[in-house]
């Protein structure tokens, strides 16, 4: 560890030591981190990535933390904070489609992987871009949101991404597009890689400005209205069952309100769990556990979460 924090430093890498991991997801769970590194740009991150590897220091990328249960224990080695990055967005007009009538274009925004997607949404209101809306309010980065294919009221990321710029492993760069990127229902094909999304760029179509702010606004409502935004969570815990709804099967169950310590089952929408206060990685495991033992036993169906447990050892 002393290796790298020395390489980090020569390289003008910022970084801390022993930093909660609490402080930077959304569930505001998680011990410390070794190290927590603060890369500003795309080059600091390849950097960053590149010590950690020669001192033999295993790392893990980390986003905005919307989606992640950390250990209580935190983390043995160096996270690496992709949104502290300070990237730009920027707006390419009239794009022609390969293969296609000339005539046919698009606009592209071009956005680096640890741009908040609420910022991205915002820029797109502002040059009157539409095909962005449902993204507005998801608590996410843009390279979170690609990786897992987030989505909302009917849309997707898959719908607007096209194409995709990544790092290796080994730092060597790569871009990758259309069928190739294998979206799915929460999924993409960076799961279960050692990839890293550096910066994507979307199709988006032009529109008006006052019809984009209603449909923006209008899912904001609606998250409010029935999401507890209020609390700490880390969004919908499991994915939609085939043929279901996770949170309806949990309600019906009479699991709302039904607590492990400080995590509970949402009383708002049955399909968040809420830290109330003091709730340990322990806790959550052990609430999801007895949600899906309890689901699976009056329904027959089993859920799968959709929040991702980040481990020691990862």
């Amino acid at each position: 560890m002393e290796q790298l924090k020395e390489a980090l430093s020569a390289a003008g890498i910022a970084y801390k030591e022993n930093e909660p991991l609490c402080a930077h997801c959304t569930f505001r769970i998680g011990g410390p981190a070794d190290l927590f590194v603060l890369p500003e740009n795309e080059e600091q991150l390849c950097a960053a990535i590149r010590l950690a590897k020669e001192a033999g220091v295993k790392s893990y990328l980390l986003g905005n933390g919307s989606n992640i249960l950390f250990e209580d224990a935190g983390y043995r080695g160096a996270v690496i904070n992709v949104s502290a990055m300070k990237s730009g967005i920027g707006v390419i007009e009239n794009i022609s489609f390969p293969g296609k009538d000339p005539a046919l274009t698009y606009d592209a925004v071009v956005v680096g992987a640890g741009q908040m997607l609420s910022s991205l949404c915002m820029a797109a209101l502002e040059n009157s871009l539409t095909g962005l809306e449902f993204a507005y309010g998801i608590p996410g980065t843009v390279g979170g949101a690609v990786y897992m294919n987030a989505g909302a009221y009917g849309g997707e990321m898959k719908q607007v991404v096209e194409r995709v710029h990544f790092l290796e492993a080994d730092g060597t760069p790569g871009v990758m597009s259309g069928e190739d990127l294998a979206f799915g229902y929460r999924k993409s094909a960076f799961m279960g890689t050692k990839r890293i999304i550096t910066s994507a760029e979307l199709r988006l179509e032009s529109g008006a400005e006052a019809e984009i702010t209603a449909k923006m606004e209008g899912f904001m409502r609606r998250r409010r209205e029935k999401q507890p935004l209020e609390l700490p969570s880390a969004g919908s815990v499991f994915k939609r069952p085939e043929g279901y709804f996770a949170g309806t099967l949990i309600e019906q169950c009479g699991l709302k309100g039904f607590a492990v310590g400080g995590a509970c089952v949402s009383e708002k929408h049955a399909g968040f769990i809420v830290n109330k206060g003091g709730a340990t990685c322990a806790d959550v495991e052990a609430l999801i556990r007895a949600i899906q033992d309890t689901v699976f036993q009056a329904t027959g169906v089993e859920l799968e979460p959709e929040i991702r447990r980040i481990s020691l050892s990862e």
